[in-house]
């Protein structure tokens, strides 16, 4: 008995520094998470194996695991550029982004965790620094702007692809010109419009003119037609057809004395 706290202290150290080195090596890496490995005594960043997953494993207490997010991230930015023109142009954008998952350990071997502070952001700044300068403001503000953020996207990508970046969207969130710009392009675009609905009354005035002068000639040429057929017999046997016509009708009597001009009966009256 005596014996007994003797041999009950070592094994309690022991069970102590095991509890101690499993907690130290064992990684819980998280959903949508994973994790790369540095071995201290070895060659560091192991580059020439998948990144550890999700789930737990056990590591060697001596050994690390940087952690990195891999689903797809947003980051934010606003930036001061330049048109073409050289006025100060407000530009608000944000970048949709993953790190590729197979290359997440030369990311970090090369890059380390800060790699969208150091890679990502200033490549989107120097995008659109480029691709902004090519345009005059009130393109910006009107009709280029999908353009813009589709030639950001462009320039970005090419950069970063080479980056161990996936970059999979830029979006333009704003675009924020000088006051006194903003105005005078508001009113530069409203005479444009004003211009354009007139343009359009005078086309629309003009198309119906055409329609009457046609519908007008049109009438004309059958009246014209129309007089060329009507002949003296024809006018005649026409009345005729029209005087039987009356004189059959139970709601009128006819007195016909001698005849008219051109031989047409002569209607005194009815009832």
């Amino acid at each position: 008995m005596d014996k007994l706290p003797k041999i009950a202290l070592p094994a309690v150290f022991i069970i102590i520094v095991l509890v101690i080195l499993i907690s130290k090596s064992a990684i819980t890496i998280g959903s949508g998470q994973a994790g790369v490995l540095y071995r201290t005594f070895d060659e560091g960043v192991v580059t020439d194996e998948p990144p550890l997953g999700e789930g737990f494993h056990i590591v060697a207490p001596w050994n690390k695991v940087f952690i990195y997010e891999v689903r797809q991230q947003e980051v934010f930015e606003k930036m001061q550029v330049l048109s073409s023109n050289g006025l100060e142009i407000k530009l608000d954008a944000s970048a949709w982004f993953e790190p590729k998952y197979e290359d997440l350990a030369k990311l970090h071997q090369e890059k380390g965790e800060a790699y969208v502070q150091r890679v990502l952001l200033p490549t989107i700044r120097s995008a659109a620094r480029s691709v902004v300068g090519r345009y005059t403001p009130e393109q910006l503000y009107s009709s280029k702007r999908d353009a813009i953020q589709a030639e950001i996207y462009e320039e970005t990508k090419k950069i970063v692809d080479g980056q161990h970046i996936q970059l999979n969207e830029v979006l333009v969130r704003d675009v924020t010109l000088p006051p006194t710009i903003k105005e005078a392009i508001e009113r530069k675009l409203k005479q444009e419009q004003e211009s354009l609905e007139y343009e359009f009354r005078l086309i629309t005035a003009d198309k119906e003119a055409q329609r009457q002068i046609i519908e007008a000639q049109g009438k004309a040429d059958a009246n014209r037609i129309l007089s060329a057929s009507l002949t003296d017999k024809i006018l005649q046997d026409k009345g005729i057809e029209a005087t039987l016509t009356l004189a059959q009708s139970p709601n009128a009597k006819v007195i016909v004395v001698g005849s008219g001009e051109n031989g047409l009966p002569l209607i005194l009256g009815n009832n």
